[in-house]
């Protein structure tokens, strides 16, 4: 019997248990049958690698030494793998972008289409997206954060584009409509619309509504059509990114102090060529999307220390 990977997984599992039965247990094999294999594994490495009693097992001179090659061999093993299924996912020449609800990746798309072809992905979920980058099913990842968060976990490379205030959209007929901006207090009353997502947004937004003295009412967590729609008719107020593209009807009203903040972050794995140059174009395609807000870019004028400078 030749060594394998697999050996090296069960010996490294009796290792972190400290027995052989826990470790039969989170390996899903009977406690006979890992004893077995784990008998034949020293049988081919010539000696015994655990020192076995009632307290449980403890790792030879000889069982340290194969543990130390194997906690080197097996993430090894499993980079070479992920960079394998990365490499046979990679189209060449081009760039696969996956995004969550955001208001730059037209403008990014189309900057980076004047050079190379581009594919688009979208869902609701980070962490999906996050995984199908690492699994190289994807070259790029653009989402958000709340601006006092962390960036997600994992293998990516992550980038922050631009740190944003986050406004309100309401109807052209409400009575904060015409405010240069808007007390978060002042919309106590309010019902509230905002697009989904599986980040610390809803407790941040909370957070900020107890600190302006109430408790948000209903929120609806919907597409944003929906969100538009539920402004319009003026069922709700919604919280939206200051690059936001008001559509008829709808007036984008900051929020004074900006008590919410929305991160832009570009992930990438880190062998994805041509980084650099992607994320300059995900800044400028934020700051094109800064001059076509002109109530974003008045903000900015009257709050120069902030974020993105005009």
């Amino acid at each position: 019997m030749d060594l394998e990977l697999r050996h090296l997984r069960i010996v490294r599992a009796v290792a972190d248990a400290g027995s052989v039965s826990k470790a039969a247990s989170l390996l899903g094999l009977a406690q006979p049958a890992l004893t077995a294999q784990l008998k034949r594994i020293e049988r081919v490495l010539g000696g015994a690698l655990f020192e076995r009693d009632r307290h449980g097992a403890r790792p030879t001179r000889l069982g340290e030494l194969v543990l130390a090659r194997a906690r080197v061999l097996l993430p090894a093993a499993k980079e070479l793998q992920e960079e394998a299924v990365r490499f046979a996912h990679t189209p060449s020449p081009g760039f696969r972008i996956g995004a969550t609800n955001g208001p730059i990746l037209g403008g990014l798309v189309d900057r980076l289409a004047t050079e190379r072809k581009v594919s688009t992905y979208t869902s609701w979920s980070t962490h999906e997206l996050t995984n199908m980058v690492e699994l190289g099913r994807l070259d790029y990842v653009l989402t958000g954060a709340c601006g006092d968060s962390g960036t997600p976990t994992g293998a990516l490379l992550w980038e922050t584009i631009s740190i944003d205030p986050v406004f309100c959209l309401v109807a052209d007929s409400h009575p904060v409509a015409k405010e240069k901006e808007v007390e978060l207090a002042d919309l106590a009353a309010e019902q509230w619309a905002v697009t989904p997502g599986d980040g610390c947004f809803a407790d941040c937004f909370a957070m900020a509504c107890a600190r302006a003295g109430f408790t948000p009412g209903t929120i609806y967590e919907t597409d944003v059509p929906t969100c538009t729609h539920l402004a319009q008719v003026g069922r709700a107020v919604v919280l939206c990114q200051a690059t936001h593209q008001s559509a008829q009807g709808l007036t984008m009203v900051p929020i004074a102090g900006a008590p919410l903040r929305w991160r832009q972050l570009l992930g990438r794995h880190p062998t994805t060529p041509e980084a650099a140059w992607v994320v300059a174009q995900a800044k400028q395609a934020h700051m094109d999307a800064v001059r076509r807000s002109p109530v974003y870019y008045d903000w900015l004028v009257r709050n120069p220390g902030y974020g993105t400078a005009p």
